[in-house]
């Protein structure tokens, strides 16, 4: 059972037991075919800082998705505190913020670090840029108390996440604090990974369609490569560690010696 899979099993049986079980969400037009909505951007938030301090980014990044994939998903992100009972409904779970942010309860650590370890996938984003304040220090604060002996660790290129859709050579964002991507790693799994570069700040339009921000110092090719890197970490997230296995293997390494 992949981890899409377990974590739905685990979230019907809490929300069922809770009276609390999502409806199916499908095509309301009467001569459209009933489509399932396959992926929901969860996106946390939290008392203290600026939970959402780009409005705009997600849906850019989901119509991308959805151009590139065969991944249905629903158009506007839905946000999530860690008391919700729907949390377990969604396997990836985005933060995003500028601030140093109030800590979590105890009780919020211990129903997150459930939703990490049964599946479900975390990605972090700091759209403040500055290692060692604000959100970054909150976040890593937080990590700590999660997996206390745990720590954020560079990814290396060859990690399943920088290969589930797009061959990832580079780190995108809205500006580039680092050209890697953090981790924390439980087994052969990665549920959570850090981008200090600003990815909502790079998938950010405003309704008539011009980009809200200017991508530094690379320009529209670090937008791109924010795209890429999200849809990745979004398939990565629904599918996990399915590009280790050894049919793919040759295949990308070949890609890559190009």
């Amino acid at each position: 059972m992949d981890r899409r899979k377990f974590i739905r099993f685990l979230a019907q049986g809490f929300l069922l037991a809770a009276g609390l079980a999502p409806k199916r969400l499908e095509a309301s037009h009467p001569l459209e075919a009933p489509r399932s909505i396959q992926f929901v951007f969860a996106q946390l938030q939290y008392s203290g800082g600026d939970w959402n301090p780009h409005p705009l980014a997600v849906p850019p990044l989901v119509e991308e998705l959805m151009q590139r994939t065969s991944v249905e998903a629903a158009a506007a992100p839905h946000g999530v505190r860690l008391a919700d009972p729907d949390l377990f409904s969604y396997p990836f779970l985005y933060i995003a913020g500028k601030y140093e942010f109030e800590p979590f309860s105890e009780e919020e650590i211990q129903i997150l670090r459930r939703f990490l370890s049964y599946g479900g996938f975390l990605l972090a984003d700091d759209a403040l840029g500055q290692p060692g304040y604000g959100f970054d220090r909150s976040l890593r604060r937080e990590l700590k108390r999660l997996f206390p002996e745990k720590e954020l660790r560079r990814l290396p290129s060859s990690h399943a996440a920088l290969r589930s859709y797009y061959l990832l050579r580079r780190i995108g964002g809205m500006r580039i604090v680092y050209p890697y991507l953090e981790g924390i790693s439980v087994g052969d799994s990665t549920p959570v990974v850090y981008c200090p570069n600003d990815l909502g700040g790079a998938w950010e339009r405003d309704p008539v369609g011009r980009w809200v921000n200017p991508c530094t110092p690379g320009g529209e090719e670090q937008r791109r490569d924010a795209f890429h890197l999200g849809i990745n970490l979004i398939l990565y997230a629904m599918t996990e560690n399915y590009k280790e296995d050894l049919i793919h293997v040759p295949f990308i390494r070949r890609r890559l010696t190009r």
